[in-house]
């Protein structure tokens, strides 16, 4: 059986898998919402970037009238860990089309103060409201299939930054963009890969929030290593994924004074160009 069928085989569905369940968000009142993160969404000791733009994306959700996030920037201030944290929304407006609001994560530091640890601003609208005509030069990543490509637990021995969310993840990267993972980095910044959750849901807009930050750092093909922080990240949703698994391709142009965007595009099964996205990273030389 093949990768793809068999994520299928699994049969978890969008509303009913562990992705939703750890990114559930309970409604305490208007505008305030509890969650429990989840540790097997970390990397390292810190919980995922993508993961977390997810579970702010959800509250955002519930609080605005539109159901899916178009465009969501997020700055990421402090470091999140796993446990109680408390999301906070604000619609700031309403239109037929689209509503824009805001929502910051809290949790509270070892001597019980409140600390702030992602804030973001998004508008959301309908995706299945938007027109069909799609006009682009844009082309699909060239990845290997996925049964020539490679995952984490191919890997003879534990490479940097592996942790709890891989197995989450239906994760399998392109060999020419592994060279990191050989001590023989390429030296361009790039990363391709299969990706899809690990127990078969198919994407939504949600997931692609994760989708765009759960590959390994294009920080590592261009010869560093360590963790890469994320500062800011914005995700630009196109419309909804078909089912099957999704295609990730990120590259980086620039690294300088100790920071370097990655720039990510997502494609589904159906050769469309589902999410884009921009992020700008810290890298610790030296």
């Amino acid at each position: 059986m093949s990768e793809a069928a068999s994520l299928h085989a699994l049969q978890a569905r969008i509303g009913d898998s562990e992705f939703d369940r750890d990114t559930a968000v309970t409604r305490r009142e208007p505008g305030v919402y509890d969650i429990d993160l989840s540790a097997g969404w970390t990397i390292i000791n810190a919980v995922n970037g993508g993961y977390l733009l997810a579970v702010l994306g959800r509250a955002l959700a519930d609080a605005l009238p539109h159901p899916d996030p178009f465009t969501i920037s997020a700055h990421y201030l402090t470091a999140s860990r796993p446990g109680p944290a408390v999301v906070r929304t604000e619609v700031a407006r309403t239109g037929r089309t689209l509503s824009t609001g805001q929502a910051s994560l809290f949790q509270y530091d070892d001597e019980g103060r409140e600390v702030e640890r992602i804030r973001v601003l998004a508008s959301y609208g309908d995706l299945d409201d938007l027109p069909e005509d799609v006009r682009t030069v844009a082309k699909p990543p060239a990845i290997p299939p996925i049964d020539q490509c490679f995952g984490p637990a191919d890997s003879p021995v534990p490479v940097p930054g592996s942790s709890a969310i891989t197995d989450r993840l239906m994760l399998k990267l392109d060999p020419g963009t592994l060279g990191w993972a050989l001590g023989s980095p390429s030296g361009r910044g790039e990363m391709r890969a299969w990706f899809g959750l690990a127990d078969g849901r198919d994407a939504d807009p949600l997931s692609l929030l994760l989708a765009v930050d759960a590959l390994p750092p294009t920080a590592f093909e261009i010869g560093l290593s360590g963790w890469v922080p994320t500062v800011e990240l914005t995700v630009h949703v196109r419309c909804r994924p078909a089912p099957g698994p999704l295609r990730v391709a990120i590259t980086t142009r620039n690294l300088a004074g100790g920071f370097l965007e990655e720039d990510a595009e997502v494609w589904d099964s159906a050769d469309r160009l589902v999410a884009q996205s921009r992020q700008l990273a810290r890298v610790r030389l030296g």
